[in-house]
């Protein structure tokens, strides 16, 4: 029944959207020729060059960025940035290069690289490379962070910090309080190992 519903569903569309045009009266129907109404087309609006090389803030608003970009005071509009982000609060979807961002990096989905700030995140996937802050944290790193709290979900390499926690540890932690949630021994102070 559901299929029957769905077949005439689908054949009702076209015959209602001829409907609707042939409803829809010609303004040059009832004008003289003299009178009649010229059309033209706009040129589309360009917004940026895909990638840009520079970007400053919000502007351009492109998805990909390859060079440089000042996030001051931040800068949300680039998808996937590829280079430096320097500034005060940087956030793209992915990021390769290096980020430093006095207040936060923030990479939604992938980053390659190193980032340097107060407040450092990867938020859904991976993180190859190197975080230094005083808040790091990551769903998933292979490398080093390094700051005063390192959360991680699955890491690979070392965390240095007051309080280090991860799911699942590949490494060494070093701190005051060091959690390996996967770990026989989940906690234990100064040096924590997982293999």
């Amino acid at each position: 029944m559901k299929k029957l519903a769905v077949a005439a569903a689908l054949f009702a569309l076209p015959a209602f959207v001829f409907a609707q045009d042939a409803a829809i009266p010609d303004i040059n129907e009832n004008l003289d020729n003299e009178e009649a109404v010229v059309e033209t087309e706009a040129p589309r609006k360009q917004f940026a060059q895909w990638p840009a090389p520079f970007a400053i803030c919000e502007w351009p608003q492109t998805p990909d960025l390859v060079g440089l970009r000042l996030t001051i005071p931040f800068s949300t509009k680039q998808e996937s940035v590829t280079g430096i982000d320097l500034g005060f609060w940087g956030r793209s979807q992915y990021f390769e290069g290096i980020q430093v961002n006095l207040l936060r990096n923030d990479v939604k989905d992938r980053g390659t690289g190193i980032q340097i700030g107060l407040y450092n995140s990867i938020g859904q996937a991976d993180m190859l490379g190197i975080q230094v802050g005083l808040w790091n944290e990551t769903g998933a790193i292979t490398g080093v962070q390094a700051g005063l709290v390192n959360i991680a979900g699955e890491a690979a390499g070392v965390q240095v910090g007051i309080v280090n926690r991860a799911e699942e540890m590949y490494g060494f932690q070093v701190g005051l309080v060091n959690i390996i949630r996967d770990a026989e021994i989940q906690f234990f102070p100064i040096v924590n190992v997982g293999f």
